[in-house]
């Protein structure tokens, strides 16, 4: 099983958002039972909350489900325990680097590094942006590539 963890920096916006953006690619490729996906924040301000109402919106928006999505913070034994840790922009990279060392093994990397030629380096934070559907544009194409990534890398789960 292939697990993935989307981070951000409260778990209401940008990780939720891209979890659930994920699991969908994941299910219409028909491929859940190879994964497991799963989002964190670096705070824990929003602990056990739903996903930011404006996530939701967008992700209602386009029938994508977020349900089960509860907001948690990130720990030491998540470095270890997933095979691909993905930050949204390069102040949860750091703030991961500050949690502890991570196994070689695992890929930890800003989602927009697998978009060649992205718009941007970093996923805005719509929170304080307000732009939701920039964030889930960025977020969808990054997803596309993570999962296009993965599956190059991983040729046993086609």
């Amino acid at each position: 099983m292939i697990k993935v963890l989307f981070v951000c920096l409260g778990n209401i916006c940008r990780s939720p958002m891209a979890e659930a953006v994920f699991r969908q690619i994941v299910q219409e490729k028909g491929m859940e039972d190879k994964f497991f996906i799963d989002s964190g924040g670096m705070g824990n301000w929003h602990i056990g909350k739903p996903p930011h109402e404006g996530t939701r919106k967008i992700l209602d928006e386009l029938n994508i489900s977020y349900e089960g999505l509860k907001a948690r913070q990130i720990s030491l034994k998540d470095l270890t325990a997933f095979d691909y840790i993905i930050a949204m922009d390069e102040q949860n990279m750091n703030d991961l680097a500050g949690l502890g060392e991570h196994s070689e093994d695992v890929v930890v990397r800003k989602l927009m590094d697998f978009v060649e030629n992205a718009k941007e380096i970093n996923v805005p934070d719509p929170y304080f942006t307000k732009n939701f559907n920039y964030t889930y544009e960025l977020v969808k194409e990054g997803c596309e590539h993570l999962f296009s990534f993965i599956e190059n890398r991983h040729r046993e789960i086609k």
